[in-house]
């Protein structure tokens, strides 16, 4: 059997109507998971998915805001067995200090920690009665090292590396793993579209990925290929992990 692959195995896919999650669930999808695609775009989300089923795969769209606990635990009541579990739905935030309110960092800790939290209380009690599971979170490089003008989205971030080796400890010897990953700056339409409202797209595309030693952005495609290794049985020894799609940016931190 090829490497990989994710046959009669169930994924969510938390913030997958674009970008980064929308490549997750295509490639699971590709590689035989049935997958939900979670967001709360319905429109982005129901495209995602007849891009999937055009594509020989199966999806179904969930409608869901990840901030909510309650919608969250009623979705996992309503869905068959989850093996494989992403949480990938994000937002951020520019400013320092100065820069951001109590009222921002709340936002984003809704999304970004509490999200994670939602996901993982709805569905990870089932994973661990079956002894079995997955857990993918989306931290980020900024959740490793602190970065400029991020303050709330870099708090965020590391709660969510804490997060996820809480989880790995606390539940370890269950067969159900825990990993996030880090990306640095990834090619995401929403990054598409800053780049064009620049002045100059190709100069602020080379200050986007200086920070990184590749001399690039990454594109969503490298990170799905990330959470596929670590939704697969083949990462069956990888737990408690922050897995780095940076490009190198850590690398001399």
């Amino acid at each position: 059997m090829p490497p990989f692959r994710l046959d009669g195995k169930n994924a969510l896919v938390t913030g997958a109507a674009s970008g980064i999650g929308q490549a997750i669930a295509s490639l699971f999808a590709a590689q035989g998971a049935r997958v939900w695609v979670a967001d709360r775009a319905a429109e982005a989300g129901q495209s995602t998915v007849d891009s999937i089923r055009s594509a020989g795969g199966q999806a179904e769209l969930a409608r869901i805001d990840v901030s909510d606990e309650l919608a969250m635990a009623n979705l996992a009541r309503h869905l068959p067995p989850v093996h494989i579990l992403v949480n990938n739905a994000g937002i951020g935030h520019v400013g320092d200090l100065l820069a951001t309110t109590g009222a921002d960092l709340d936002r984003l800790y809704a999304v970004n920690v509490r999200g994670v939290f939602n996901g993982c209380k709805a569905f990870v009690p089932a994973m661990l009665d079956a002894r079995a599971g997955s857990v993918v979170n989306l931290a980020s490089v900024g959740g490793i090292v602190a970065v400029r003008q991020r303050l709330a989205y870099t708090t965020t971030k590391f709660a969510v590396v804490g997060l996820t080796k809480a989880l790995a400890l606390d539940h370890s010897h269950t067969g159900v793993r825990f990993n996030c990953i880090c990306p640095g700056r990834v090619e995401t339409p929403f990054v598409r579209q800053r780049l064009a409202e620049s002045p100059d797209p190709e100069r602020a595309y080379l200050d986007m990925s200086s920070t990184q030693l590749t001399g690039r952005m990454a594109q969503p495609a490298e990170v799905a290929a990330a959470a596929l290794y670590l939704a697969a049985d083949e990462s069956a020894m990888v737990t408690g992990s922050a897995l780095m799609v940076d490009g190198g940016w850590s690398a001399g931190k």
